[in-house]
């Protein structure tokens, strides 16, 4: 059985952008890797630069050291034929079933139902196996729902088991539990240092931890490099209020570099207050990230760190985030 890798993570914290790039660092050095969209946004196609992923499995990217990322976008209508057609040998009337629309039927009167078919298509790929008995991936990736939502999501085979004691819905639903709850499936958070999204990852994995669900690591997003080291950041936060003989200093500074007169009124000496101003608010960012920071490390996970793209979210951006994950050691 090959790894399964499920990210969740609070919306805008680039959850899709975090999983890509973790199924290229995984895809090195010749592995296969499929990436799984469940949420029918075509985010992933966007993100390759692709055009939008059909519901079969197609290759979208090569990793470094010649690995293969594939990517499937699941669709429940689909998955339900799937299912009906692997456990009932419906044939044409599955056809038939669509036409009428009792598929919609079917995932509106059982809402479960439909993240029963999309954790149990994504489990498949895991379980899958060539002719020589090798899984077909070394690893599969879900971009699974958002953080507030994972852990229904992915224990609801549970309760379907419960509620279908024997047959073949009762067996899928353990059988893709199996999957889920084993030591080769992975649950990892994607966050912000910021309060609200640190908070959710918080409770997502206590969530998590209590369904017996089993909690990978925290991937930190857009992480953006400290400007001030520790003891400017310190003079900083006094703001426009700093001592005065740092003002007539930072003021002569901007003087040398070419910024206007020095002098009381000068265009150096101007500048000093709205730079110790913006001086400030970073450093009461930097405060509140360390505080993000420590509420992460009291998780007691493995962390992994991801700085920000500032050209934006391209291809070649999202290779540097796969070599970081790698250098990291996220991809093991």
């Amino acid at each position: 059985m090959s790894r399964l890798h499920v990210v969740t993570g609070k919306g805008g914290t680039g959850k899709t952008t975090v999983a890509a790039a973790l199924a290229l660092a995984l895809a090195g050095e010749g592995r296969r890797t499929l990436l799984v969209e469940v949420e029918g946004r075509q985010g992933i196609a966007q993100l390759f630069e692709t055009e939008a992923l059909p519901y079969e499995e197609r290759k979208i990217a090569v990793a470094h050291g010649g690995g293969e990322v594939h990517a499937l976008a699941i669709d429940a209508e689909r998955a339900l034929l799937d299912y009906l057609q692997m456990f009932y040998k419906l044939g044409g009337a599955g056809r038939a079933l669509r036409k009428i629309g009792a598929i919609d039927f079917a995932t509106t009167i059982a809402p479960g139902l439909r993240d029963v078919l999309l954790t149990g298509k994504a489990c498949e790929a895991v379980r899958r196996r060539d002719r020589r008995g090798r899984p077909v991936y070394d690893a599969v990736v879900m971009d699974a729902p958002p953080t507030g939502r994972i852990t229904r999501f992915l224990g609801v085979n549970d309760e379907v088991a419960g509620l279908a004691k024997v047959g073949p819905v009762h067996h899928q639903a353990q059988a893709v539990m199996r999957v889920l709850k084993s030591p080769e499936t992975a649950v990892h958070l994607v966050t912000l240092l910021e309060e609200m999204p640190v908070q959710e990852t918080v409770d997502g994995v206590a969530e998590l931890r209590a369904a017996g669900l089993p909690v990978g690591g925290v991937l930190v997003n857009m992480v953006r490099p400290p400007l001030l080291d520790e003891e400017l950041a310190g003079l900083a936060a006094a703001g426009p209020d700093a001592d005065p003989a740092l003002r007539t200093e930072l003021a002569a500074a901007l003087s040398r570099a070419g910024l206007g007169g020095a002098q009381r009124g000068g265009r150096a000496e101007r500048l000093v207050t709205p730079l110790l101003r913006q001086g400030r608010e970073h450093a009461e960012r930097l405060a509140l990230e360390r505080a993000q920071r420590a509420e992460i490390d009291r998780l007691e996970l493995p962390v992994y760190e991801l700085e920000l793209l500032t050209d934006g979210g391209d291809l070649a951006g999202l290779y540097g985030l796969s070599a970081a994950l790698r250098e990291q050691g996220a991809h093991k």
